[in-house]
């Protein structure tokens, strides 16, 4: 319940800071791989995944909202025998506030043109025949904010994370277990780059610590997140503003997924490429 109080606080200021925005970027997207991975399963599955992504910026920092609603095929199945594939919901909130605009002090160095800090949290809910996955996290820690075209931040952040799962092969539900807390090196970026077209490269790395023992008691190991992706502006060719319509290729690289290691759990490294398609308004 605390937590669910602690991420309610959060987006409520984001909501807050969103009427002060000096800037922001809307959009929504789709995805579309044949080559995602679940722990446990040693299947190849088809995703197709629609987002909703907000970021903006005012006085003292910015605001990052992101939701994928993703839809599996029978590979990943909804129920225990059942033919449809299952649907999931993934939400991440991120506020980062920049030391220097607060303090007014200029904390540039080197190459990092400021430093912040960055909270937030991650809610899931998962239909699937085994897992039923509700994780809820919270994350906080310091960022750098590097000088670059486009931008590149990089965060050191705690997080505090819990799930209570539901496995529908036993009808056994798990109590909420709250894992150790644990470290994450993260970094986000957009850099804009030319190539005869306008194209930007996007994405984000995950380096997470092990989180202890699992909610049964199974060892957890270092997990390994990288999503990228190269985007074409097409918004000229179709008469739009710069950066409205975008397309094109993504890879995520997913080991250890959860935490489980893929030495013993078939399924828990994900090689995966994507195509793309964005809309910004």
């Amino acid at each position: 319940m605390k937590t669910f109080r602690s991420a309610a606080f959060l987006l409520l200021a984001a909501c807050g800071a969103a009427h002060a925005a000096d800037w922001s970027d809307t959009s929504l997207s789709y995805r579309y791989g044949t080559k995602f991975a679940e722990p446990y399963n040693e299947a190849d599955i088809t995703k197709h995944v629609v987002n909703f992504s907000h970021v903006s910026g005012y006085k003292y920092g910015k605001n990052f909202f992101s939701i994928d609603y993703l839809i599996s095929d029978e590979n990943d199945p909804s129920a225990v025998g059942s033919r449809s594939g299952a649907h999931e919901a993934y939400a991440v909130y991120r506020h980062t506030l920049d030391l220097g605009k607060i303090s007014g002090a200029n904390l540039a160095f080197g190459p990092v043109r400021g430093v912040g800090v960055t909270a937030g949290f991650d809610i899931n809910s998962k239909t699937d025949a085994g897992y039923n996955s509700k994780k809820r996290m919270l994350v906080a820690g310091p960022t750098l904010m590097f000088d670059v075209p486009g931008f590149l931040d990089v965060s050191l952040l705690a997080l505090h994370e819990s799930n209570a799962p539901y496995n529908g092969f036993t009808q056994t539900a798990t109590d909420r277990y709250r894992y150790k807390t644990h470290a994450m090196l993260t970094a986000a970026w957009g850099i804009p780059f030319s190539a005869g077209i306008p194209l930007s490269f996007e994405g984000f790395a995950n380096y997470i610590g092990t989180k202890g023992k699992n909610e049964f008691g199974g060892p957890t190991a270092v997990e390994i997140n990288v999503d990228m992706q190269v985007m074409y502006d097409l918004s000229a060719a179709l008469g739009a503003a710069k950066n409205t319509f975008k397309v094109g290729v993504e890879y995520q690289y997913w080991k250890n997924k959860f935490g489980n290691p893929s030495d013993t759990v078939p399924g828990a490294t994900a090689r995966t490429p994507m195509v793309r398609a964005e809309y910004h308004f």
